[in-house]
């Protein structure tokens, strides 16, 4: 029976230490900051097995998404110019808004869906979640699904 891949979408203080420290491992060999992998474990201080293990199945988010689109999910107060600042955020991280749909708001807080596609000149898709949730209004930022 083929294991089938899913995937999630976690936000780093949800994670294991033993998984960032993965993640500290292979930006260590990919910056080749160091010159093997038992280097590299011993730096940040996981076992090799425990690096082989998780090696393949742990990436910052913002690498893997570009070229791809993702919908996010927000919830925010009915005020006006809201939606632009957060539209704003967007633009500010390069990325491309491809369809944005608000609703009636209902006990004055309206649902927003948005798609945007990640390109080459899109930064930290991370910190633009982070920076949208944070805009005065804003409730919430979920990502939904990346294609």
């Amino acid at each position: 029976m083929e294991e089938s891949t899913t995937y999630f979408v976690v936000k780093r203080r949800a994670l294991p230490d033993v998984l960032l420290k993965v993640v500290e491992v292979n930006r260590l060999l990919e910056t080749q900051k160091v010159s093997s992998v038992q280097e590299a474990v011993e730096r940040v201080g996981i076992s090799r097995s425990s690096y082989y293990k998780y090696k393949e199945d742990i990436f910052p988010f913002h690498d893997s998404a570009q070229g791809t689109t993702l919908t996010l999910a927000c919830r925010m107060d009915d005020e006006p110019g809201l939606l632009s600042d957060v539209l704003k955020v967007v633009a500010e991280f390069g990325a491309n808004i491809l369809t944005i749909h608000q609703t009636i708001p209902i006990n004055g807080i309206a649902s927003l869906s948005l798609s945007i596609q990640i390109l080459d000149i899109t930064s930290d898709v991370s910190a633009m979640v982070t920076k949208m949730e944070q805009q005065r209004g804003v409730h919430n930022v979920k990502v939904l699904g990346r294609e």
